[in-house]
């Protein structure tokens, strides 16, 4: 026989079940004794919260605004877009955020698309989730330096950068430290003078890091200027412009120096007439007779100024008869250190275009490059008129006939299968391209004084071959010295890996 439960224990075993009080719907008990769409008709949570909205973007420089007055750089899709559109929102504050996302739309559609997903406790306590979708019309609008750079007036300091010297080496080796360092990424333009550069920038600080960096790499000495543009006398306020004037010494890699008499005692004794071998942070001098070497500062170069008395420009061809070597070097050097790299030698040229004439003797350091048959680029002091003041006062035998200061290699000028990188205008000058081109040689020549300089591959020219060819003398930049030169879509992607590694470690 069977019997049948009561209705109380039916009730015990399974939870009791309610209708609607709209539709009728057998539900669950709830507070609101509705069935979820019936809640849905009757309260809206997000009727506060605007589904339409705008963003202000500079197309200048593709950042976006945000209130009160910042702009912000943010890529499409990102985590900093997303978090200012969801500060644009009204009444978010008062719902729980549950999820957020973008919907795709076309980047030149000029409209963003975001997803949300809210809840809220509604009627007594019931929670309603809801999924709605908030669509922002961007709207151009240029910031404040943009602005200003349009209408011409987007500078308020300025850095000139000068140098009194007929050669563009040194400039051109600080357009390579600027772009290593990127010290121009703070700039609102670059303006190349005759004798040097002028860099714009919207406020002071930035000019005064420029100044700093240039201190740091080139001896150099500035003055500071400000003028006034405008005073609002109610709240005491000024506005300026300011100018920085960087005056690099007028000293250029392979020219002649004269120095004064007490100044090459306090270097150690070295000789008044001396080569300048290398420009960096320092004046690197050698002297060609005994191979002493010397390096001066911006503070000791103006304390004690001197002149050049032969540029790159000004060299005669001499071709190498005979080379001697000096057995008693050490009653020719000073107190000063001796380079190691350089090799004091007796040498005997003639000039390139009077070959029939008698040799004439000269001494010299670059013993460890002449032999006979060389072709070298030197000075002739006997017969060129100087015009200097610490050469007047030297005794005439001290005075050299023949200065020496680089080797010529025939194949150097042959094409090159590396490149750098300019953020100036090409040379369209024979003055110019002779300059950069004994730029290109120096740093061939000398591996110290590329390395402040990156050097890349040319693609389009076949390197490994170029590298491994061992024809001539000439000095070659190694492959391991080259960098890879990125195009524009590897560099983005490789922007976009850093940015979405970054929001991975956050």
């Amino acid at each position: 026989m069977e019997y049948l439960s009561s209705p109380e224990e039916n009730q015990a075993a399974t939870p009791g079940k309610i209708l609607c009080c709209q539709c009728g719907t057998l539900i669950d008990p709830n507070p609101a004794n509705m069935c979820v769409p019936c809640i849905r008709t009757q309260v809206d949570i997000t009727a506060d919260i605007p589904k339409q909205g705008t963003l202000a973007a500079c197309r200048g420089c593709e950042r976006y605004f945000q209130p009160p007055a910042q702009w912000v750089k943010c890529a499409l899709e990102s985590r900093e877009l997303l978090g200012l559109c969801l500060k644009r929102l009204k009444g978010l504050n008062k719902l729980r955020l549950v999820d957020a996302g973008f919907i795709w739309t076309e980047p030149h559609s000029k409209r963003i698309k975001v997803k949300l997903t809210v809840q809220a406790e509604v009627m007594g306590g019931a929670v309603l989730q809801q999924v709605f979708t908030v669509e922002y019309t961007i709207i151009n609008q240029m910031c404040d330096e943009c602005r200003r750079a349009d209408a011409k007036d987007y500078w308020k300091a300025l850095v000139q950068v000068r140098q009194k010297s007929d050669q563009k080496k040194t400039l051109y080796y600080l357009e390579q430290l600027v772009l290593k360092y990127k010290a121009h990424k703070n700039t609102n333009g670059v303006k190349p003078h005759h004798d040097g550069l002028d860099f714009y920038y919207g406020n002071e600080q930035n000019a005064r890091k420029m100044v700093e960096f240039l201190t740091q790499m080139l001896p150099c000495r500035y003055q500071h200027s400000k003028k006034l543009i405008s005073h609002d006398t109610h709240n005491n306020t000024y506005n300026y412009k300011f100018t920085y004037c960087v005056e690099l010494v007028p000293i250029c890699k392979d020219s002649i120096v004269c120095l004064p008499k007490s100044f090459a005692h306090q270097l150690g004794g070295i000789g008044q007439i001396c080569v300048v071998h290398r420009v960096t942070n320092f004046v690197h001098i050698i002297d060609p007779n005994t191979a002493q070497v010397a390096e001066i500062n911006a503070t000791q170069f103006w304390r004690s100024p001197f002149g050049t008395l032969c540029s790159s420009k000004n060299l005669t061809e001499f071709l190498v008869m005979e080379v001697e070597a000096i057995t008693k070097r050490a009653k020719f050097s000073g107190q000063g250190s001796i380079s190691s790299k350089h090799t004091p030698v007796d040498v005997y040229v003639v000039k390139a275009n009077a070959l029939g004439e008698n040799p004439i003797h000269c001494r010299s350091h670059l013993g460890h490059l002449l032999n006979p048959g060389d072709t070298v680029l030197g000075f002739d002091m006997g017969n060129t008129n100087v015009n200097d003041p610490n050469f007047e006062k030297m005794k005439p035998e001290t005075i050299p006939d023949i200065i020496l200061v680089k080797k010529v290699y025939p194949d150097q000028k042959q094409k090159r299968r590396w490149k750098l990188r300019h953020f100036l205008p090409k040379h369209d000058t024979e003055s110019l391209n002779r300059d950069y081109e004994g730029f290109l040689q120096d740093l061939e020549e000398d591996p110290a004084y590329r390395e402040g300089v990156n050097i890349y591959k040319n693609e389009k020219l076949n390197v490994e071959s170029a590298t491994t060819d061992d024809e001539g003398d000439a000095p070659k930049i190694s492959l391991q010295e080259m960098l890879d030169d990125l195009t524009l879509s590897e560099a983005e992607a490789e922007v976009d890996a850093a940015e979405w590694e970054d929001m991975d470690g956050e």
